[in-house]
């Protein structure tokens, strides 16, 4: 016998329907209804309200094999499933993150693709690998972001028993996996949850939609939705934990913060299962408390994504100064954002046109706490047409980007093929089944660049499949000339920071910076290293000596200075 249930408070009458066979649920005063029926193992089942004799998918369906507008279907692991028995886990903290999108990561697009990469990501070095959001979807290849079925895995890369074989393959090889997971709104396609209850506010919306229910009324229910949605990844999946999509659109007036709870939760289901779950929340608030410890008053998530690092770099190297680039690409502005975590803490944003950001207590805070990166999905993929840094920039320029990034006391974290300067854009993607709604977001995403001064004929449409194709990595390209050295310089610069201690300090305090702004030099001091980068194109001298441990171009020392080549970096042992 199987129990089905369902909270669905809005109805006045609740069916359950298997295999084509209805079957009626008994309502408890939780808005909770509830049957017990023989059926099959793999049974697809669903519910219908009232009278609409529509069939809806279960909000926490474990898997959805025909699409989000279809049934439902039973699912459990098969008995001998998991093969990760001696999987220890680890924190996230002063690791290397590898993002990467399952549907674009190889041609096939699938997990079990993607596992035929794993030993490549293994010699490259890095620690974890974060999945961008694998829950049910509407349409076959997409972001990832509009998902609907929170609770199940999309069927296209393989479904729930694909990603049991990526996790095992993954902890096999002594990889972390993280999950991309989004609780800030739902997709357009197939979002039948307010048809179940208020699981959407009244009272406000993001960019993305209408905000999640978490501090209105019947909202308990609503945040046990996202947090058994959290844990169900990290214990019945076996992921190591997640980052967290946009927590700034988490509007909470409770006295618990929705995020709060979470890192509870999840603290007491690590100690349940013995090993370390990290969350890492993206955030644009520059907020301290998401990483102070509960205790002292703070949410208690394990780390956060840091965009002024990301920003501070690139427009320094880059020299792009649009949008919220505008008050960065000084080196002073870099200088300071490496030295203090964030650049806007309590100061004015000219792009907010408001004092923005809190100070981070660097004393109390290791930098581990904040992920340092040089690209991300976002900082592509939100970019007109998609363009990646390596389109824009010279190899020697991408090389310093990495030697700051993973020279840093921060979590490092690399967006997939950023390794190897890829030339493949990562576009905005989606295939929308519903027609008016893929001619919506097609139309809306033109209009949105074309208000920034973009031709919109430029702007690629996100429901064409060809922007799906383009944006699949060209894996051949590690073998061709400075593709292949700049990938064999990041494996270099990440074996560093495995293997050198002063790298692995994870105090601020101990961090020293010094530039110069005509010159076009920077350089970071960790302990004996000093990480000196020229950011210019001509040759310059560097007041710093020592031994030659790591370098892009041919850097030539004398007894007082480093002579660096334009757009390289040598990383010297000065004691």
């Amino acid at each position: 016998m199987t129990e089905f249930a369902v909270w669905a408070p809005r109805p006045d009458k609740v069916r359950l329907d298997v295999d084509g066979t209805l079957y009626p649920m008994d309502r408890s005063d939780d808005g909770w209804w509830r049957t017990t029926v023989e059926t099959r193992t793999d049974a697809r089942y669903g519910f219908v309200l009232d009278e609409d004799p529509m069939v809806l998918p279960d909000p926490r369906s474990p898997r959805q094999p025909d699409g989000v507008h279809e049934r439902s279907q039973l699912w459990q692991p098969a008995a001998d499933a998991w093969s990760d028995h001696k999987w220890q886990g680890r924190s996230i903290e002063g690791t290397v993150v590898y993002e990467l999108h399952i549907g674009t990561f190889t041609p096939d697009g699938t997990f079990d693709s993607a596992i035929e990469k794993l030993d490549y990501l293994v010699d490259l070095g890095v620690d974890f690998v974060e999945v961008m959001p694998v829950n049910a979807f509407g349409g076959t290849h997409g972001w990832g972001y509009d998902g609907v079925g929170w609770y199940a895995v999309h069927e296209p890369y393989g479904g729930p028993d694909g990603l049991i074989r990526f996790v095992n393959a993954c902890h096999r090889r002594g990889l972390g996996v993280l999950i991309d997971a989004v609780f800030n709104h739902l997709g357009p396609s197939g979002n039948y949850l307010p048809r179940f209850g208020p699981y959407l506010s009244s009272s406000g919306s993001n960019p993305w939609g209408e905000s999640i229910n978490i501090f209105g009324a019947d909202a308990d229910e609503v945040r046990r939705y996202i947090v058994d949605c959290a844990l169900r990844w990290m214990r019945d999946f076996h992921v190591d934990g997640l980052r967290l999509d946009a927590v700034h659109a988490l509007v909470d007036t409770t006295a618990i913060h929705i995020l709060e709870e979470l890192s509870t939760e999840t603290d007491s289901l690590a100690e349940e299962l013995g090993r370390p779950l990290s969350l890492i929340a993206e955030s644009d608030l520059n907020d301290p408390r998401l990483i102070t410890p509960r205790d002292r008053g703070g949410y208690g998530m394990t780390a956060q994504w840091d965009d002024d690092i990301h920003h501070a770099i690139h427009t320094a190297v880059s020299g792009e100064r649009q949008g919220y680039y505008a008050d960065f690409g000084s080196l002073e502005t870099l200088a300071q954002t490496l030295k203090h975590g964030y650049f806007h803490a309590g100061t004015y944003s000219s792009f907010r046109h408001r004092r923005h950001g809190r100070p981070l207590d660097t004393t109390s805070i290791p930098a581990t706490r904040l992920l340092a990166y040089t690209l991300t999905h976002d900082q592509v993929g939100n970019r007109a047409i998609g363009d990646r840094p390596s389109q824009n920039l010279t190899f020697g320029q991408l090389a310093v980007k990495a030697a700051l990034a993973l020279g840093s006391p921060y979590t490092g974290m690399l967006f997939m093929g950023e390794e190897w300067g890829s030339s493949s854009p990562f576009q905005f993607f989606c295939s929308h089944p519903e027609p008016d709604l893929a001619m919506a977001t097609a139309e809306g995403r033109k209009r949105e660049f074309a208000e920034h001064g973009w031709d919109a004929d430029e702007i690629p449409d996100p429901q064409d499949p060809a922007a799906f194709e383009r944006s699949k990595l060209k894996w051949d390209e590690i073998d061709d000339g400075e593709h292949g050295r700049l990938q064999q310089i990041y494996r270099q610069l990440i074996a560093l920071r495995h293997n050198e201690p002063d790298l692995a300090d994870p105090w601020l305090d101990h961090l020293r910076v010094d530039y110069d702004e005509d010159a076009r030099w920077i350089v970071m001091y960790r302990g004996s290293l000093a990480i000196t980068c020229n950011l210019g194109a001509g040759a310059v001298d560097v007041p710093v000596t020592g031994e030659l441990v790591l370098a892009w171009g041919e850097p030539k020392a004398n007894a007082v200075a480093a002579r660096l080549e334009g757009h390289s970096f040598a990383i010297l042992r000065t004691a």
